[in-house]
């Protein structure tokens, strides 16, 4: 079992940054790919970002390539999503996820992950 739990969500202009934190519980931490995906009002759960079990593979959806980075500290099995450049589109709860490697399923798939943390909000204001 892994447990997750997200912080450093809040309230933020436009153009502004934030920093999200994943801590997860558990000594197998670093058997797991990451993934943080983010759910909207109204609309379904999306994939942001994901990252390898050792940091050395990442993938970003195309609407926050460039502005978000993905990463991960085995050592302190707590995993990142620095946010850059933060527009009100970007507002949302944002989930992190761990899950085991499956042949055929993509990390950017809500499929692959096993665990899911509670959520912290985002909220960016025009």
């Amino acid at each position: 079992q892994v447990q997750l739990v997200e912080s450093g969500g809040g309230l933020v202009q436009a153009g502004g940054s934030l920093s999200l934190s994943c801590a997860a519980s558990g000594r197998t931490f670093s058997r797991y790919a990451m993934g943080w995906f983010r759910q909207a009002p109204g609309k379904e759960r999306e994939f942001v970002a994901a990252i390898s079990w050792n940091g050395g593979n990442t993938y970003y959806a195309d609407s926050v390539k460039g502005r978000f980075t993905i990463s991960r500290d085995n050592a302190k099995h707590t995993a990142y999503l620095q946010m850059n450049s933060l527009k009100p589109e970007d507002t949302a709860v944002y989930y992190c996820a761990a899950g085991a490697v499956r042949l055929g399923i993509s990390q950017t798939s809500l499929a692959f992950y096993d665990y899911w943390g509670q959520g912290t909000q985002v909220t960016v204001s025009s």
